[in-house]
């Protein structure tokens, strides 16, 4: 095992020593290959390494990474947004070429099915805080999931949202169905937030574990009693793409499964929650 850890950490600083050294993390070939390389070394595999228990600097360069990438995603999903935005039919006709669609597919069908596990009724209402240019994992729920299903997509950023909104404004369906809010998540009132049957929260939201904690407490203190919270984290060596969600950091919430993917699934674990107050269920890992 220490013979795998350090061939994994000593690739992987390989690795973030190039990133480093890009001039831009703007879609390129080089940006490409090395982000492609990354999301593949921290695949599941079948013997994850605790990163937590790695060295500091290994621990700073895992924070980098996971902040390095998620610039990276944005410029690449508002690269595609963009193009696909300006296209004369309608956008969502070509989103499975986006280079990451089979992951978000086979994630969003996981969420879908925790969802109704832990629900007594079809949602109403969902609330997607982080949605970006490109919100994918809403457009498929609400595609091939969830077809009654209102979704509201908050994000800080205008920008994002203009892209986001073109990118299902000549969809007859989600073009009703897909709501758009520019807003801090911080600013979000319990007015809003308490009418949602689930909020998800997206992987970018918080790059760092005091941001990540900060709006889950948020989120404790808005949400609606009963309702559900779904959460992306990582485990193992995916630890180096996502924030890792303890069940600890969940104050408020009763954590119902927390799932970590096999090989070849998704990437990032799934964390699902409700707030108290509602209708408890004991805790699955899987």
């Amino acid at each position: 095992m220490a013979c795998q850890e350090d061939n994994f950490v000593n690739q992987i600083t390989e690795l973030y020593e190039k990133i480093l050294k890009l001039e831009s993390l703007k879609p390129s070939k080089e940006v490409d290959t090395l982000f492609e390389q990354l999301f593949t070394m921290c695949l599941p595999t079948d013997t994850s390494l605790d990163v937590t228990k790695m060295s500091h600097e290994v621990q700073d360069m895992r924070s980098n990474l996971i902040k390095l990438r998620g610039e990276a995603v944005g410029y690449l999903e508002q690269h595609y947004s963009t193009i696909w935005g300006s296209l004369e039919d309608n956008p969502l006709h070509h989103i499975d070429l986006f280079p990451t669609y089979t992951n978000y597919l086979n994630l969003s069908k996981l969420e879908f099915d925790l969802i109704m596990q832990h629900t007594t009724h079809v949602p109403t209402k969902i609330a997607f805080v982080g949605s970006g240019p490109m919100p994918l994992s809403s457009i498929i729920l609400a595609k091939f999931h969830l077809p009654n299903t209102t979704f509201h997509n908050f994000d800080i950023n205008p920008q994002a949202n203009a892209l986001a909104s073109r990118l299902v404004s000549r969809d007859p369906d989600l073009s009703r169905r897909m709501v758009f809010h520019t807003t801090d998540l911080l600013n979000i009132t319990t007015e809003i937030l308490s009418d949602f049957d689930v909020v998800f929260l997206a992987a970018l939201v918080g790059l760092d574990k005091e941001g990540k904690v900060k709006a889950i407490e948020h989120l404790e203190k808005h949400m609606g009693h009963g309702s559900l919270l779904m959460l992306r984290s990582g485990h193992g060596v995916s630890a180096f793409l996502y924030q890792i969600v303890d069940p600890c950091d969940l104050k408020g919430f009763e954590v119902l499964t927390i799932y970590h993917p096999m090989a070849n699934e998704f990437v990032n674990s799934v964390v699902i929650a409700h707030k108290l107050g509602g209708q408890t269920t004991s805790v699955r890992d899987e």
